[in-house]
């Protein structure tokens, strides 16, 4: 609490509120993170496996028969079945991919995939602005680091939430408009945002 503390002044009751509120804010951008993760794993996923299969290649994207994936991801993709087998289910496409993480999904936007595998990743944002892979990559990076403060219960009211937000509906309109209503219409991270205990030192 001692940074809380702090921030307020030493008013125990105020950094309490604080507190709660940080919790409050915190669960609703979990919620709204959990929306655009969902999105993007399903059309990362799509168009890897169009590209398989227009390759004419055997079994899955997954198996990676090619070699194109980096050791880390063909690792990450081995847990993943690990898993589902634990868990007393087939290792199927779907399955698996259910249990691949965030962060699985940034690093297939890396630098590293520029020429191999964002050509093809490209489609899966028809209504973004250009074709350029830092468009997609910026901010995935920025909400795969701000989700990370999220799931260790960090402080997030010292971040820029207004520029993380419009991150998630930036990336939500560059797959499909009509998602970014969908998710507003539920979405607290707006309201809670005006709400804050205290002056923020970033929007």
């Amino acid at each position: 609490m001692r940074a809380y503390v702090d921030r307020c002044g030493g008013d125990a009751d105020a950094a309490l509120a604080l507190y709660r509120w940080n919790a409050a804010a915190s669960g609703a951008y979990w919620e709204t993170l959990s929306h655009l993760e969902v999105v993007l794993r399903n059309v990362l996923a799509e168009q890897l496996a169009a590209r398989h299969a227009a390759m004419g290649r055997a079994g899955t994207w997954l198996d990676d028969p090619a070699g194109e994936l980096d050791q880390r991801a063909r690792a990450d993709i081995r847990e993943a079945r690990r898993r589902v087998v634990a868990k007393g289910k087939q290792p199927a496409d779907g399955q698996t991919i259910s249990e691949l993480s965030f962060g699985f999904w940034r690093f297939m936007l890396a630098r590293r995939y520029n020429t191999v595998l964002w050509p093809s990743l490209a489609g899966g944002f028809p209504y973004a602005p250009d074709r350029a892979r830092t468009t997609i990559d910026a901010p995935v990076t920025r909400l795969h680091l701000f989700r990370n403060r999220l799931a260790h219960h960090e402080r997030i009211w010292t971040e820029p939430l207004t520029a993380r937000y419009e991150d998630i509906l930036g990336l939500l309109h560059h797959v499909e408009p009509r998602i970014v209503e969908w998710v507003r219409q539920e979405c607290r991270v707006p309201l809670l945002l005006n709400s804050c205990p205290i002056a923020r030192p970033h929007p």
